[in-house]
């Protein structure tokens, strides 16, 4: 379990929830294998249990965990992709969309702003 600072300004089981999704993501906990308890994010963080448990319920909810009964929460097959469309369509709407808008609000054809994303892109 990797350490994550805890941000003040989000709820903490949202932030349990964000770092389970991280590693499924950055393949650290992948597909079937299991996560570790709420028990162990609550000791880790030093919050409560039902906190950390309402976090790992959310991705229960989402069907990014599933329960194994008796053993623990284990990552659910497609949940990477799952993630990644989601963190996709997020990343649209929160960043491609309002760079358009602020694009054309200043007059850049769509070929303009490729070249200024390439040209950074290459830059970094």
């Amino acid at each position: 379990m990797r350490s994550a600072v805890i941000d003040e300004g989000k709820p903490i089981f949202q932030q349990i929830a964000e770092q389970i999704e991280n590693e499924i993501i950055a393949g650290s906990l992948p597909e079937e294998s299991q996560v570790p308890s709420t028990n162990e994010f609550a000791a880790f963080h030093r919050i409560n249990p039902a906190t950390a448990g309402k976090g790992v319920g959310m991705l229960v909810d989402d069907g990014i965990l599933y329960k194994k009964r008796g053993i623990g929460m284990f990552v659910s097959t497609g949940a990477r992709e799952q993630l990644l469309a989601k963190r996709r369509e997020s990343f649209r709407d929160d960043f491609v969309l309002p760079l358009i808008s602020e694009a054309k609000k200043l007059g850049l054809s769509p070929a303009e702003l490729i070249h200024l994303i390439t040209q950074e892109g290459e830059a970094s």
